[in-house]
């Protein structure tokens, strides 16, 4: 069954200067989990290092305040727009004037769900994930944007994309065969299904699915649902539930702001395979 968990009701712990961490992911909550996740709360003047070991990766997203990140290649100023992922052996320096909170999540031994993971070298990305292309479903107004793939980021250990749910939409019932993921809901409120079992889910909420579980959403309330789901590893297959239709993934060309974006997505692969690499 699913595991649910709401950041308000997991303790905190002291982790660097006026920093609090809270283990929203471990293999304690879930035995076997190949990811591991955290919500930090950074106060006024909190400092935070980075140490990501040789054999694993690691990402954060901001969810609210600012950042910055210090790094062997400099300094980059984050907000909630932005997510990081950070390579085998990445370190850095987290601080904050006013204050922030984020996720952090860490993959260990990447290479197990990657063979090139060793032979390509990664280097640490920052995505502003509201400047990237927006795909939009066939069938009702849910947007998708892709934040961690191949293409992007040079490895199939992971992949990340930022779900929104309009109001009243909903995904088809299906599961994931391969693959254990995620996810965390940023904004609004909603029911998730698990084994066509449901429960209510909110802003703050992790939702787990373990490998061939199977899930979908509908989003409830006068604003939009909006979650970060993340897989590992990053390739898979998806079944869909028999009668159903199935989800498909239209580029528009255009930013969350209807704005030409970042980069483009000229044709996205509709092939039930979770890694795609034209994205």
């Amino acid at each position: 069954m699913a595991v649910v968990a709401n950041e308000r009701d997991i303790a905190t712990e002291p982790f660097g200067v006026n920093v609090k961490r809270q283990r929203l992911l471990t293999e304690v909550r879930v035995k076997g989990t190949h990811v591991l996740l955290d919500r930090w709360t950074l106060a006024p003047g909190a400092i935070a290092e980075l140490d990501v070991p040789a054999r694993n990766l690691a990402w954060f997203q901001v969810l609210e305040g600012e950042v910055a990140l210090t790094h062997v290649g400099g300094e980059e100023c984050l907000t909630a727009a932005h997510i990081v992922f950070l390579p085998p052996a990445c370190h850095g320096t987290l601080t904050s004037r006013a204050g922030a909170a984020l996720l952090y999540a860490e993959v260990p031994n990447a290479g197990r769900f990657d063979p090139a993971f060793s032979k390509i070298p990664l280097r640490l990305g920052i995505v502003d994930w509201t400047r990237e292309p927006v795909l939009a479903s066939q069938h009702d107004a849910r947007k998708r944007i892709y934040v961690v793939t191949p293409k992007l980021f040079g490895t199939k250990a992971i992949k990340g994309e930022m779900i929104i749910y309009p109001p009243q939409t909903e995904a088809p019932n299906h599961h994931h065969e391969g693959a254990e993921h995620f996810m965390y809901v940023t904004q609004g409120r909603g029911t998730a299904w698990a084994n066509e079992k449901p429960f209510p889910v909110k802003k703050g909420d992790l939702i787990y699915y373990a490998d061939r579980e199977r899930h979908y959403l509908k989003s409830e309330g006068e604003e939009d649902m909006v979650f970060v789901e993340f897989f590992v590893p990053g390739e898979y297959k998806t079944i869909w539930a028999p009668g159903v239709a199935v989800c498909t993934w239209l580029p528009t060309g255009r930013d969350l702001q209807g704005r030409k974006p970042a980069r483009e997505i000229r044709a996205h692969s509709s092939e039930l395979v979770d890694s795609p690499h034209d994205v």
